[in-house]
């Protein structure tokens, strides 16, 4: 066998490989094309809706988009009372990524006055791999709008592709 093929053997062996990655994670964003604003009167719970129709991971994000609006982690308590005054994060870029490094509960809120009483919070509940394996449920239910596929399905679709070629030039 020539050393092309041997070489070409080598690499489709291991692009091949890769397609066996998982996804380890998902980037959810949050209000989809309206982005992260004060819901509307009739559709307060619009934002906890939302949440709990997704089955958030550890080591999945979510993206908030906002104008002249802030976004922040808060205690349950803070939660509660809608009170912005010790928030665990904050940000006010206009697009925030959250880190979800841990499962449990995430409690997120405007930081404006008045937008988390009138419904811009939300409750994320994140759930750990092994609770995904136990429970046998599926990853997500989110549209492909709301969830951007991470660096685990690129690079399975990049060694796809690369395999294919590779394939065309050995056996063409």
């Amino acid at each position: 066998m020539s050393s092309s093929k041997q070489m070409s053997l080598l690499l489709m062996t291991v692009l091949s490989s890769l397609l066996y990655l998982s996804v380890s994670s998902f980037e959810y964003e949050i209000g989809a094309n309206e982005g992260w604003v004060v819901p509307p009167a009739n559709d307060t719970r619009i934002y906890n809706d939302w949440a709990s129709e997704n089955r958030f991971q550890v080591d999945d994000t979510i993206r908030f988009k906002y104008r002249k609006d802030s976004v922040m982690e808060v205690s349950v308590e803070d939660y509660k009372k809608c009170n912005s005054s010790h928030p665990n994060f904050f940000s006010n870029t206009g697009n925030t990524v959250y880190h979800l490094n841990h499962s449990g509960y995430f409690y997120f809120m405007s930081g404006v006055s008045g937008h988390c009483e009138r419904g811009q919070r939300m409750i994320i509940k994140v759930i750990s791999s092994d609770q995904e394996t136990n429970s046998g449920g599926e990853k997500s239910s989110a549209s492909p709008s709301a969830a951007v596929l991470s660096s685990g399905v690129f690079k399975a679709l990049l060694s796809q592709l690369a395999m294919s070629y590779v394939a065309s030039y050995v056996f063409y």
